[in-house]
């Protein structure tokens, strides 16, 4: 039995980007990112239990530079995730179904989450994080 060629069905190539489309795409993608960093996360857990030299290393591996870069983009994809899932979550309710509204949410989840992560570093640095 041979088989046939069906057409495909609509995907990434055929539809243009809207931010709609694109905020799904990255709300999975920090998904993921979040479900790794809280493996790291768990890892710093286990070096503070083992000691005062084992909880060193890891601070000082969070303190590289590598290791603040990793921070904050951890923690702005942690902001994005948080703010589109309420999003979501008002869509659940059946609200802001309308493309306005989609528009305007999808634009207050993108502008928060960047001032929510610079707040949130800056209030960091402030209290003394940067030591």
């Amino acid at each position: 039995m041979a088989t046939q060629s069906r057409p495909l069905s609509p995907h990434l190539q055929v539809y243009k980007p809207q931010i709609t489309s694109t905020m799904s795409i990255v709300h999975r993608i920090t998904g993921v990112v979040n479900a790794l960093g809280f493996l790291l996360v768990a890892a710093w857990l286990v070096a503070l239990a083992g000691g005062e030299a084992s909880h060193a290393a890891a601070q000082a591996a969070a303190g590289s530079l590598p290791g603040r870069i990793a921070l904050f983009a951890f923690s702005a994809t942690l902001v994005y995730h948080l703010l589109n899932g309420v999003r979501h979550l008002f869509w659940d309710m059946g609200w802001g179904f309308e493309i306005p509204q989609v528009y305007r949410s999808g634009y207050t989840v993108l502008v928060l989450a960047v001032v929510l992560t610079a707040g949130v570093w800056y209030a960091g640095l402030m209290a003394g994080g940067a030591a």
